[in-house]
């Protein structure tokens, strides 16, 4: 049976969780996997917190519940961690991979988190420093990359540029601030 990776995005509406999602499945796609990436819809406004998936497989998917045990928790907003259990169902082994200006194990210690691995970008200020505004979606997809090496960074980079210039295509410098953004994150992430 095929390993399936199972990934739960956490963020606020705004923030791209769901368009994180899509990329990551995309490029997943594109590297000859078998993906899933959804939404959870609730009545959402900006700034509500909302959910997304991913399911990343190297055989066909047949699964087609909601993500309830992932291996991987993205967390956009850091205040999410107090407000709710991002880490439910989380494999004892899993991984977080959270937007903050924290070093791992500082969030570890405030957090009360024990035996998962973590990983810490502040990946607010990567963007505004690529994009000029906050929106810390295709960063923490540098950082999602590094966490887990599921897929080539090469590759994905490159795959990340055609989506980019299929979303923004006449406008160059949003597809070169986010490939850095990207790129930025790749680099910043500090893991315990």
């Amino acid at each position: 049976m095929a390993h399936i990776l199972e990934i739960r995005w956490h963020g606020r509406g705004g923030q791209g969780a769901k368009t994180a999602a899509n990329l990551l499945a995309e490029a997943a796609s594109s590297a000859g996997r078998f993906i899933q990436a959804f939404p959870e819809y609730g009545p959402e406004r900006m700034g509500a917190p909302v959910a997304s998936f991913n399911r990343i497989s190297t055989e066909p998917i047949r699964i087609r519940s909601g993500v309830t045990e992932p291996e991987v928790v993205v967390v956009l907003d850091p205040t999410l961690m107090r407000s709710g259990d991002v880490t439910s169902g989380l494999k004892p082994d899993g991984t977080i991979v959270i937007n903050t200006e924290k070093d791992p194990g500082t969030i570890r210690e405030q957090m009360g988190i024990s035996g998962f691995r973590i990983f810490a970008v502040d990946a607010n200020r990567i963007s505004v420093e690529t994009l000029g505004r906050r929106i810390p979606n295709t960063p923490m997809l540098g950082a999602v990359i590094r966490a887990t090496g599921i897929l080539d960074y090469d590759a994905f980079m490159e795959n990340m540029e055609l989506e980019l210039k299929k979303k923004f295509g006449g406008r160059p410098e949003i597809v070169q601030g986010n490939l850095e953004a990207i790129r930025r994150a790749y680099e910043e992430v500090q893991s315990e």
